[in-house]
């Protein structure tokens, strides 16, 4: 489906360079292929956040898709060859760097694509890779327009759609005994859809949404939607931003709006360890959802990898991406993109359960239909490249600023 002949793109992009990894850490540029496997065969790309809005969010996510390369390749990769990631920068919406990543990607012959977090720095660069005939995988795009994209052949992710969150969200709101919600949301893909898929909830649960307002991500201070807030009369607000919540939060709590006061709901876009980012206490007893089922299978793995981490926040959900990725083309027998494309449904379910990747190749030598448990929970694609099921888990602050988990829900779309 290339409507731009690979070998030219690459000339034309000549001097673009990405960290190519193959079992190795992030940290490494060596490509030591050292392993069960030998040389080099399926190429992995990545357009995750270095930089920008939700750069909090690259950490884990490099981490999970270098684990399971990683634990791949001394399985003995993928049909026998290693696997070779290479890594790029997704910016974010206010930079072109994801689609200049594209480009880099496409030209060093990648077959699939992992990435990117943000889901309006995705549609930056999804046909792209949709007229190339290149495999995408998201860990963490959420809005609900991916599922019914014209050009989403090829895209695929292991993050639910935020008409799960949305729901969860909402039920913890009014289970609260919140009736008279605010929402608060950045403008883009992510922001609107997921204000939306709330809206409907908390309406549908009995709530009213007394306000629902769009604003700028890129402003520099919010005291128009901190006055509107204030005259809400809520009882409770969503706030669905990324790092500009840094900037919010104490606009808010200045207003006498903190969630000492007033409710306030997060989301995986600003649901982070904010320690003494801020003053001791200013986020004590704010709740928030984000998908993913407990992490603690995985983060002893993780943190092998990048001892630094403080955040799991889709790690789990990138390494399934990439060992589906590996797991496609071993049934399929080839890592061309249509291949594995062609291929992930059918191994993410209908088959014999299977976690570990060394596990899964095992049964699919002996001839087996695979069913893959990932460890973000049960992933079973459906036919337009959405996971069916999720965990949502629910969370509050501490006095210390950071969060701890208050439940897991699963919800289910069909």
């Amino acid at each position: 489906m290339s409507r731009f002949p690979r070998a030219l793109l690459a000339a034309a992009t000549a001097g673009v360079t990405a960290f190519a990894l193959a079992a190795c850490g992030a940290g490494d540029d060596s490509a030591d292929t050292s392993g069960a496997c030998e040389g080099t065969g399926m190429r992995i790309g990545t357009i995750l956040p270095q930089t920008g809005s939700l750069a909090f969010l690259g950490p884990p996510e490099f981490a999970g898709v270098d684990l399971a390369v990683e634990e791949i390749n001394e399985a003995g990769g993928v049909l026998g060859e290693c696997v070779e990631v290479l890594h790029e920068d997704s910016g974010d919406t206010s930079t072109d760097i994801a689609s200049q990543s594209a480009d880099s990607l496409i030209a060093q012959n990648v077959d699939a694509v992992v990435g990117s977090a943000s889901s309006g720095v995705s549609f930056q660069f999804i046909d792209k890779l949709y007229e190339e005939g290149v495999v995408q995988i998201s860990p963490a795009n959420t809005s609900p327009d991916f599922t019914d994209y014209p050009r989403g052949d090829y895209y695929f992710r292991t993050a639910p759609s935020d008409v799960l969150q949305g729901r969860v969200l909402a039920d913890q709101i009014i289970a609260d005994g919140n009736e008279q919600v605010a929402i608060l949301a950045l403008q883009d893909a992510y922001g609107t859809g997921l204000a939306d898929s709330i809206e409907e909830n908390v309406v549908e649960f009995g709530g009213e949404v007394v306000m629902k307002t769009i604003y700028d991500p890129n402003a520099s201070e919010f005291s128009a939607e901190v006055a509107e807030l204030a005259a809400a009369d809520a009882d409770a607000v969503v706030l669905i931003t990324f790092n500009e919540f840094t900037n919010l939060a104490p606009e808010l709590v200045e207003s006498n709006l903190g969630p000492q006061s007033l409710g306030w709901y997060m989301v995986d876009g600003n649901l982070s360890n904010y320690g003494d980012q801020f003053p001791e206490g200013m986020l004590e007893g704010a709740k928030g959802t984000f998908p993913g089922a407990d992490p603690a299978g995985i983060q002893e793995r993780l943190l092998e990898v990048d001892p630094a981490l403080e955040d799991f926040t889709y790690g789990p959900e990138s390494y399934d991406a990439t060992v589906l990725l590996a797991l496609a083309a071993a049934a399929g027998g080839s890592y061309d993109a249509d291949t594995i494309r062609d291929n992930l449904v059918g191994v993410s379910r209908d088959g014999t359960q299977c976690s570990a990747y060394a596990e899964c190749l095992e049964l699919i030598g002996n001839g087996e239909d695979i069913d893959y448990e990932g460890a973000s929970g049960p992933i079973e694609f459906s036919a337009q490249g959405d996971i069916t099921a999720a965990t949502i888990g629910v969370y509050e602050y501490q006095a210390d600023n950071t969060y701890v988990n208050i439940d897991y829900l699963f919800q289910s779309l069909e």
